[in-house]
């Protein structure tokens, strides 16, 4: 199939074009470079079944694709909150723009939503029937209620001119890629304990999170693409970790010795996120198989590599067990 990958060059988008262009499909990836970096999806520059196009979602464009996986957005706070308005303009905008394109040529179109159009949830586990507890002017809200505007548009368009959509709601995802900068909680802690500094936990570290490797999201993304069932569909993993236990497996694989600092925990993060994904298992018969630390080891050897360009290898914490 031909196959449209919107921010493509991203950390979970790159991930995906390995597992299409894997498979024998012609993949056109879009991207504007925000967050997304050419170096991840450099293996496939020259081969005859991959396009690069250069372009910001928030302008119309015209392709001929069978199916659309629209993953454009950046997903963590330090880059969604640089330019809210922008990030808004990505969800809503750049939303519409790729359902219209999947309406006139009759593509079927998967949307990545998010865990946090729950907000700080009162419900726990979180089901898809839960509809959130989003505070609309805070400083999130430009991701949060982006990405539920998003769902409504994907919904909309399904009812009103029978697009062919599936709606995947992505909890916290992690593995190799990662930007360096990128604020969130594994690729910050990873980046500390290699560099020999401190262990930033927010609040007291007892806020929980669930931590799902990108290979296990990536196959979900494609069995739900594929499948009959339109969603939403929650994608995550259900095992359920403390900030601090996080961190206390992150000073344990890099450096024992690395000491945990404390810090104000920012405004309106959610104290805990864990995904009931029955639907899942029922629908696309998915349930994650890595994990964390075995993960978490694949994912800090690749920040090792790239920390490794850009200073001395003697000031990176030691390999340990190797």
């Amino acid at each position: 199939m031909r196959v449209l990958v919107t921010g493509g060059a991203g950390f979970v988008g790159s991930h995906l074009i390995d597992r299409l262009m894997t498979d024998g499909h012609e993949v056109l990836c879009l991207d504007n470079f925000y967050t997304g970096h050419k170096r991840n999806i450099q293996r496939w520059l020259n081969h005859p079944y991959f396009e690069l196009i250069r372009h910001d979602i928030t302008e119309p464009i015209r392709l001929e694709v069978d199916q659309i996986y629209h993953l454009a957005c950046p997903a963590s706070p330090v880059h969604y909150q640089y330019n809210a308005v922008k990030t808004v303009k990505v969800n809503v905008l750049g939303t519409l723009n790729m359902l219209g394109l999947a309406k006139r040529v009759k593509a079927r179109f998967l949307l990545a939503s998010t865990s946090e159009i729950y907000g700080d949830p009162e419900v726990h586990p979180q089901t898809e029937d839960y509809r959130g507890n989003v505070n609309p002017i805070g400083i999130r809200s430009c991701y949060d209620e982006g990405k539920r505007i998003a769902e409504t548009l994907a919904f909309d368009y399904h009812r009103q001119n029978q697009v062919d959509i599936r709606v995947v709601r992505i909890f916290n995802t992690y593995g190799p890629r990662m930007l360096e900068n990128d604020g969130r909680v594994v690729s910050n802690l990873v980046v500390q304990a290699l560099r020999g500094i401190p262990l930033t936990v927010y609040g007291d570290g007892s806020q929980t999170r669930s931590f799902c490797y990108v290979s296990d999201l990536v196959e979900g993304l494609m069995r739900l693409m594929n499948s009959d069932y339109v969603g939403p569909v929650n994608l995550g993993n259900p095992d359920e970790y403390t900030i601090l236990e996080l961190a206390s497996v992150v000073q344990k694989l890099v450096n024992p010795k690395a000491e945990i600092q404390f810090a104000p925990l920012p405004q309106d993060d959610p104290r805990r996120r864990r995904p009931d994904i029955t639907r899942a298992k029922t629908w696309l018969n998915w349930q994650p198989t890595i994990p964390l630390e075995q993960g978490l080891k694949l994912t800090i050897e690749d920040f090792r590599e790239r920390l490794a360009a850009t200073m001395p290898e003697n000031r990176l914490a030691p390999t340990l067990n190797p």
